[in-house]
């Protein structure tokens, strides 16, 4: 699922050059229950069993959602159909699925639910990426209570992590009634871990997930120079998914003529790293945003501007190469479609394509070895104006990163790329606000031309 954020400024509509607003948080939520129906569940918590008291605080909890109109919630359970004994790791059901106005049936469903059996919670994640429809219009939270870690052998943090790279739902909320604290560990790459150590600390822990789900919650992205003011700008910035490193936001940084930077509303559930693409890239690692107020963030990247020249350059028959290092030691600049020699080893090869190519190869004695790249496509691209932007190349994980930026004075650019899948992130520079960049997907074959309209 690729999360996307709405950004406020003082304007609204549709601005007099023609821009529109580009991306939209979704306004519906669907928020899936599951619950550890596992004999474990029956022992005392306080004077009731863990059960009692989850089934009594979750009833509470329903309950009081129902004035949400914008919230669809479904129960799932696991361990509760069969006996510890069967050691049965495929004891899971969907109770109630997602529906608006079910809040009595999951209430009902709960009386129903008692613990029997083990702990397949592996499995139960698999099956409940079933319970959400595909739907770009819904936010999708799971919210797990447990009192007891993984007993069939599954790998609960893969399956949500593979599942939260497909989209299917946020990252997880997992509350854990009175668990052993080394046990606790293993659930903390599975979601957010809440250690509910007893019925007052549980209670907390559900009002928080709610609250981080459902209130909105506000940033505003300051890029400091080197006096620590907010001046820079202009900066594609990009909030990557801490879980998943897939990109969940991205932007092109814009201030207001007083100086001022946007406010954007922000998916809180999710913690993400915070990324500014200068050259280098500045990265503020596991950012988590408080729910329901707003947060300031910033960002150390104050820049300077290099200047290259030469006259005649044109003139060279294998043109014109400037290869800039840091931290690394430079041992050759090869041109291609040459032969070098070098001393046997191993060695790190960059081809300064666009996007660049890196590869690791061994020289061994008296042999050749060969990087073949294959020939770049034509990326023809056109915009209503000139403006601020740049080109992401995405991976197969769906990570992504940055190639270039556009030129900023001209509308109308042709670039020469490699084959592979992109993106364009792109804002006009008259556009009041960054609410109205552009993000256009886009690939490129061997040898082919693709023509590419941003604002279609």
């Amino acid at each position: 699922m690729r999360v996307i954020f709405i950004l406020l400024t003082c304007f609204v509509g549709i601005a007099a050059n023609g821009q529109v607003v580009q991306q939209s948080l979704p306004q519906q939520t669907r928020i899936l229950f599951l619950l550890d129906g596992s004999a474990s569940m029956m022992a005392k918590w306080g004077n009731d069993s863990r059960m009692d008291v989850a089934k009594s605080l979750l009833t509470d909890l329903v309950d009081s959602l129902k004035v949400n109109p914008n919230l669809e919630l479904a129960l799932r359970a696991y361990g509760h159909l069969y006996s510890r004994n069967s050691q049965n790791c495929k004891d899971t059901k969907l109770e109630v699925g997602f529906a608006r106005k079910n809040h009595q049936q999951i209430i009902a469903r709960l009386k129903q639910i008692n613990p029997r059996g083990t702990t397949p919670i592996a499995y139960s994640l698999e099956q409940a990426a079933g319970d959400f429809s595909l739907d770009k219009n819904y936010r999708n939270i799971v919210i797990i209570i447990t009192d007891g870690i993984e007993s069939c052998g599954g790998d609960p943090c893969a399956v949500s992590l593979a599942l939260q790279k497909k989209g299917v739902f946020l990252r997880p909320f997992v509350i854990g009634l009175g668990i052993d604290k080394d046990f606790a560990k293993n659930f903390s790459c599975l979601g957010e871990f809440y250690d509910a150590k007893d019925i007052s600390t549980f209670q907390t822990a559900l009002q928080k997930a709610i609250k981080t789900s459902l209130d909105k919650t506000t940033a505003t992205v300051e890029l400091l120079d080197s006096r620590g003011e907010p001046t820079e700008t202009n900066i594609n910035v990009s909030f990557i998914n801490n879980a998943t490193q897939q990109s969940a936001f991205d932007f092109v940084h814009y201030l207001d003529p007083n100086g001022r930077p946007d406010t954007v509303i922000l998916e809180a559930v999710t913690p993400y790293d915070l990324v500014a693409n200068t050259i280098p890239k500045v990265v503020k690692r596991n950012v988590h945003l408080t729910p329901g107020v707003h947060n300031t963030l910033q960002l150390k990247t104050p820049q300077g501007t290099l200047k290259i020249t030469q006259r005649n350059a044109s003139s060279y028959k294998n043109g014109v190469r400037a290869v800039i290092s840091e931290r690394q030691r430079l041992i050759h600049v090869q041109d291609i479609n040459t032969e070098q020699k070098y001393i046997t080893g191993n060695y790190d090869v960059e081809v300064l394509t666009l996007p660049r190519r890196k590869f690791n190869i061994k020289i061994e004695q008296s042999t050749t070895n060969t990087v073949n790249l294959p020939a770049p496509g034509l990326l023809n691209l056109f915009n209503n104006a000139a403006g601020y932007g740049s080109i992401y190349e995405i991976n197969e994980d769906g990570s992504q990163q940055w190639v270039v930026d556009l030129d900023q004075n001209q509308a109308q650019i042709t670039l020469a790329l490699q084959p592979g899948n992109y993106k364009v992130v792109f804002r006009v520079a008259k556009a009041p606000g960054s609410k109205y960049t552009s993000i256009k997907s886009f690939s490129i074959r061997e040898g082919l031309s693709t023509t590419l309209r941003l604002f279609d």
